[in-house]
């Protein structure tokens, strides 16, 4: 029997319309942005008239005594007050086709650029408040600012600064400035003494095994409620205060998995009406504990395995950062928010082009500050500058407090 049989151009072929697109995350920072005071990320916007930097004000509270029935002439007490800069910069991206192309696409491909651009753009940010959060304060520019890539994120990278065991890096200056907001692991001596600041990298070496639980939660809420200048805490609509920590994938999974936060979020946590739906055990979501909302920031583990390297071999442990932030921990400066273009050198509309643009900063908020080393008189011998009313000075992280702790890949 002679079977016809297809010939290879002849076999159909179904081609789906519709396109399959690289999932990327939304920003889990966004329920913590906005442009009021209240707002753990501040959004700003006074550069849409024009300039390079933004300053912030910021003004610590009066500790001072007063009078009674004495002279109070000549014993008013002094506002103390800094003025922190935002640098700016541009970010743009394209993507680009011409007709002969478009001609042979059964899929429109090139529709997608607009949702693509938009993510690319959404992840960016992301990745740039990230690496915000895990700068060293500093009062110069970006060192890139303005160039062909441009930098948006103010500070001095983590992972170029990062020491090599020496007592005079700017890792070990960063911990010795803000001495009472940096928690190593489960002891406040691991980090530094009430008389001495220790090594910052024997630090991390001494908590290659210490994990993101209950206990280091609750040391480093009391850290924010202790430290000086004070961080205020988040609060809700329903006035309820808050502080918020964010913490990669490893370090959310070890608190997670902490016996006292299981417990207490399987147990005593309000979920009435939901059921499963609402229940953090089984649907993944925030942890509550001390009043401290834990949120799984997953980036942040990615940064330690791709950028931040130096922390995968600490004393045979690898470490990560987490952010505990009440209010204005972080600063988003736009001079222009993001909007499309398109290309204008079309080749008698031959050639179609489509992109995004827009021009903005983000920052750890920081004051440079007069600092003493805690219990004692003796002003922070590390700090540099003088401040207005005399004594050394250290730029300080505002309202953040930063954890390093375990978190072993998954094997």
């Amino acid at each position: 029997m002679a079977v016809t049989t297809i010939q290879s151009n002849n076999k159909l072929i179904q081609f789906t319309k519709e396109i399959n697109r690289e999932f990327v995350r939304k920003n889990m920072f966004d329920p913590y942005m906005g442009e009021g005071l209240n707002a753990i990320i501040r959004k700003r916007f006074e550069h849409k008239n024009g300039g390079e930097q933004m300053n912030i004000p910021l003004v610590t509270k009066l500790n001072g005594i007063g009078k009674s029935t004495g002279v109070l002439a000549g014993a008013e007490e002094r506002i103390d007050n800094y003025g922190m800069r935002v640098y700016v910069d541009w970010w743009r991206h394209a993507v680009v086709t011409t007709k002969a192309e478009n001609q042979k696409d059964s899929a429109d491909i090139f529709g997608e650029a607009k949702p693509l651009l938009s993510d690319r753009a959404m992840e960016l940010f992301r990745d740039e408040l990230i690496q915000a959060m895990m700068a060293f304060p500093t009062e110069s520019a970006p060192t890139n600012l303005g160039t062909d890539e441009g930098q948006r994120v103010n500070g001095l990278p983590f992972d170029v600064t990062f020491p090599t065991y020496t007592s005079t890096t700017t890792f070990n200056k960063y911990v010795a400035d803000n001495i009472d907001r940096i928690v190593f692991g489960n002891a406040l001596s691991n980090g530094y003494s009430t008389t001495a600041i220790a090594s910052a990298t024997s630090a991390l070496s001494v908590i290659a095994s210490v994990k993101l639980t209950s206990t280091t939660i609750s040391l480093m809420k009391r850290r924010a409620e202790l430290c000086s200048p004070k961080i205020r805490p988040y609060k809700t609509d329903d006035g309820y205060e808050y502080y918020v920590l964010f913490a990669g994938s490893n370090a959310f999974r070890d608190a997670r998995s902490d016996t006292v936060i299981y417990t207490a979020n399987k147990d005593a946590r309000a979920r009435e009406g939901g059921g499963m739906n609402n229940n953090p055990l089984f649907q993944d979501g925030d942890l509550i504990w001390d009043g401290v909302i834990v949120r799984k920031v997953p980036e942040i583990s990615s940064f330690v395995t791709n950028t931040w390297t130096s922390l995968q071999a600490i004393n045979s442990g690898r470490i990560e950062p987490v952010f505990l932030c009440g209010q204005q921990a972080a600063v988003a400066a736009y001079a222009q928010m993001i909007k499309p273009t398109f290309r204008k050198e079309d080749d008698y509309g031959f050639i179609e082009g489509v992109g995004v643009e827009t021009c903005y900063g983000v920052s750890k908020m920081f004051k440079r500050h007069a600092m003493y080393i805690p219990g004692t008189t003796t002003l922070n011998s590390s700090a540099t500058g003088n401040t207005a009313g005399g004594g050394l000075a250290s730029l300080v992280q505002w309202g953040m407090v930063t954890g390093f702790f375990f978190a072993a890949q998954d094997a």
